[in-house]
């Protein structure tokens, strides 16, 4: 007997030096912390950013069959005993000392605890028994229903969600103020197993979330909270589709672009993740909506295929749709802020330019495919190389309304030429395009070159910074910053604000002159496919080299849409051209993404109220060219002569030099292609050679499309790199190849041998083809070059 009293005196020894030695702590970091909401345009939600999927309510909030189902089924003395249930325990105790199954105790106050300031994890002994001293000290200094306002926004629940509030929202659709009695006993009934017993994991899992719901209600019906009726009539809840982290692996790409917008504004991503707040963006629901159909690709694209939307109010810049992917997980990369060529999308830069130099849209050009432009090259201080058009297509000349409509490269070469590449340039940057500055941290990746090629979009340039280009074009001059997140609230306090104003950048004359050669784009040119929209649009087509980007930029007043397409092997790191698909021959600006922009629009703008394009009366074209009268009274013949000669040597010359030949003599060529076996562009026949003519005449000037000539080819020498020049031009000789000399510095190559070759070493090339021959002039400032020469080269040099 003195042993059992001993036994029991040290036991409340060791019971009354835990009570003394133990305060309650302060609450764990992450009880407060709460999940961000995004939300659309009209106030649904997008998704959440979460450390914790948590958000606090107050207990007063909540409808009373919540906390009657949990306390029903998880502590039915809650209310009265001292915060721990001595009974409880000693039936675990006997249970488990007994061999049965492992039983626990745990009250809701001693589950408050582990869950608010302990932290939930494998426990001992010891640590339970610590547990069951805080419970009482908190039983003591709380009331019941802070600790039952602390255990429902703390409990997990499964589905990543912490908290009633998440979990209804997770499990429902909905707040957890509109729980009703048979979901308030479905999730109270799966609390001490919630990631198991989730029916979606399986026919077991809904068995036992059956099972469990039942036993709940019958409980809260046994303690009085429900009558037999509400059993009665109790059925299963409907649950929602679970999906995995911000609810829609389409739209994480809009999570992420609100991320991405608010860093750097005082809002970090760690803030989203814990501080509970409600984000409110601009994106319309039908809009995005419209997007993610109309933009999925066809099945027989290729798998590195991939597809971007960006549609903004160009009076405000708020992005109302954003395509990025069909799903993050697969595609983690959004499409709308990955950089691709921007292609013929940047000719209206360089026709916004003309027109600011006062070159009026009648100005006519020589459209003749394969016309040499001075300073017009591959490489920079190479040689003048012909520039062609599309589909090779030729014209004799053509004002610069039609040559924005068919998208001509030769016509618009010569007017960047004209205006200088510079002028171009600027003119992206003023519409939107980014400008590379000497920040380390700011994106350079959009830097416009001051070549001539410029026009033809080199320049690798993102969905969303095209789009703000063309929108500035579409607010006639007025350029805004392109968002999504209108403002961030924290509960009544306004955290962040999206601006909404503009700047006046460029005269609306101009603006509207340029609106309305691109509104022929689409009337009549490369962007026909878009006037199934059935309302007043303007726009250009892209379509960069070998076809590796395709771009449709178009808008109506109130809404302006970019389609962009390009291909990007994830496994090599490299571009490649669009392997065709869903029918087209090749895919260009003028194929699938004026399609796909056409069938957005047509949706995007239903119920939107038709407006016109700005006003603009187009300039009537020159006057063709008469004989002047003589300024003199007599009757001597006039200065200008009424009739010349046709040449009689033209053909066997390619069409360019025939071109300017006719031109020069004040007559009009009119380039008709035939199928021949002679080189592509070579002149075959020419109307009245040799006879005399009217001036302003249209001579017929047939020309070999080369469908039947079979090109005489070679191969660029192997083993050029790091060799004398004399050897090397000998080499190119010997394969028929024309040598053209470059010099520059080098440190690592030897004074007058190889740095390059372009074309490439082993390359296939037209017998007579120019080859680039990079010779080093030593290092620069004098000296000799480091390393050996002889290190490399061949063909890896």
């Amino acid at each position: 007997m003195g042993a059992l009293l001993s036994g029991a005196s040290l036991a409340a020894g060791v019971v009354i030096a835990a009570w003394v030695g133990t305060s309650v702590p302060q609450e764990l970091n992450t009880v407060r912390e709460e999940a961000t909401t995004v939300y659309y345009s009209d106030g649904k939600p997008i998704g959440k950013f979460a450390a914790q999927d948590r958000t606090i309510v107050p207990l007063a909030d909540l409808p009373p069959q919540v906390t009657q189902a949990i306390i029903a089924s998880e502590d039915q003395d809650f209310r009265s005993h001292p915060g721990i249930n001595p009974q409880a325990i000693a039936r675990a105790v006997l249970n488990n000392v007994t061999g049965g199954a492992q039983q626990g105790a745990s009250t809701l106050t001693q589950q408050y605890v582990e869950n608010y300031y302990v932290g939930v994890g494998e426990t001992t002994y010891a640590d339970e028994f610590r547990e069951a001293i805080l419970a009482l000290k908190v039983t003591q200094e709380q009331s019941k229903d802070k600790v039952l306002e602390g255990y429902v926004n703390t409990i997990y629940l499964g589905r990543g969600a912490y908290g009633v509030e998440a979990a209804s929202q997770a499990y429902f659709g909905h707040s957890a103020k509109e729980m009703t009695i048979s979901q308030s006993a479905f999730l109270a009934g799966i609390i001490p197993n919630p990631t198991y017993w989730d029916p979606r994991q399986g026919e077991a899992a809904e068995a036992q979330a059956r099972s469990r719901w039942g036993r709940t209600l019958n409980l809260m019906l046994e303690q009085g909270y429900i009558t037999k009726q509400d059993r009665a009539s109790a059925k299963y809840p409907k649950l929602v589709k679970y999906a995995q982290g911000s609810g829609d692996n389409r739209t994480a790409y809009l999570l992420e672009q609100v991320a991405n917008e608010l860093d750097g504004k005082g809002i970090t991503a760690e803030d989203l993740t814990k501080s509970g707040y409600e984000v409110h963006t601009s994106i319309d629901r039908k809009m995005q909506a419209a997007a993610a159909e109309t933009m999925k690709l066809p099945e027989d694209a290729s798998k590195y295929a991939r597809a971007s939307l960006t549609s903004i109010d160009p009076k405000t810049g708020e992005i109302k749709a954003m395509y990025g992917g069909p799903d993050y997980s697969v595609y983690p990369t959004n499409a709308a802020t990955f950089e691709a060529q921007g292609a013929s999308t940047f000719k209206p830069f360089t026709l916004i330019g003309a027109l600011k130099e006062n070159i009026p849209l009648s100005k006519r050009y020589s459209a003749i495919d394969g016309t040499v432009i001075e300073g017009w090259n591959q490489v920079d201080g190479g040689p003048d190389v012909p520039l062609y058009n599309f589909n090779n297509e030729s014209w004799s000349s053509l004002d610069l309304t039609q040559a924005t409509a068919d998208s001509v490269n030769v016509v618009y070469g010569q007017l960047n030429k004209e205006i200088g590449p510079e002028m171009t340039a600027q003119v992206g940057y003023e519409l939107g395009i980014p400008q590379a500055d000497d920040n380390p941290d700011t994106r350079d990746c959009c830097t416009i070159g001051s070549n001539l090629a410029n026009v033809l979009g080199t320049a690798y340039v993102t969905n969303v910074d095209l789009a703000r280009a063309y929108s500035t074009i579409a607010a006639q001059g007025y350029r805004t910053e392109p968002h999504m997140v209108t403002r961030v609230m924290n509960g009544e306090q306004l955290m962040y604000e999206g601006r909404t104003t503009s700047e006046q950048v460029f005269d609306p004359q101009v603006m509207a002159a340029a609106t309305y050669a691109m509104s022929k784009v689409v009337e009549e040119g490369s962007g026909v496919p878009a006037l199934a929209l059935n309302r007043p649009a303007a726009g250009k087509t892209g379509s960069s080299n070998d076809n590796q980007s395709a771009w449709f930029a178009g808008f109506v007043p109130q809404l302006t849409t970019v389609v962009g397409l390009y291909e990007y092997n994830t496994d090599a790191n490299e571009y490649e051209q669009i392997k065709p698909f869903g029918g087209y021959e090749q895919i260009t600006g003028g194929s699938w993404p004026v399609t796909a922009w056409t069938d957005y629009m047509i949706k995007a703008t239903e119920g939107m109220e038709v407006e016109e394009l700005p006003e603009y009366e187009p300039p009537a074209p020159p006057p063709s060219p008469t004989p002047t009268p003589s300024p003199s009274p007599s009757s001597s013949p006039s200065d200008e002569p009424e009739t010349v000669v046709v040449p009689d040597n033209l053909v066997g010359q390619q069409i360019v030099a025939v071109a300017q030949a006719l031109g020069g003599l004040q007559l009009v060529p009119n380039q008709v292609n035939v199928d021949s076996d002679k080189p592509a562009g070579e002149v075959l026949f020419v109307e009245n050679a040799g006879q005399e003519v009217d001036v302003n005449s249209e001579i017929e000037v047939q020309v070999s499309n080369g469908s039947g000539y079979e090109e005489e080819t070679t191969n660029v020498p192997f083993g050029l790199t790091n060799q004398e020049q004399s050897y090397a031009e000998d080499q190119l000789k010997a394969a028929e190849l024309n040598p053209v000399i470059q010099e520059e510095s080098s440190d690592s190559v030897a004074e007058g041998s190889v740095i390059s070759v372009d074309p490439g070493e082993g390359e296939e090339v037209p017998v007579g083809s120019d080859v680039t021959l990079v010779i080093s002039t030593g290092p620069e400032g004098g000296g000799d070059p480091t390393g050996d020469p002889s290190d490399g080269g061949g063909i890896f040099g």
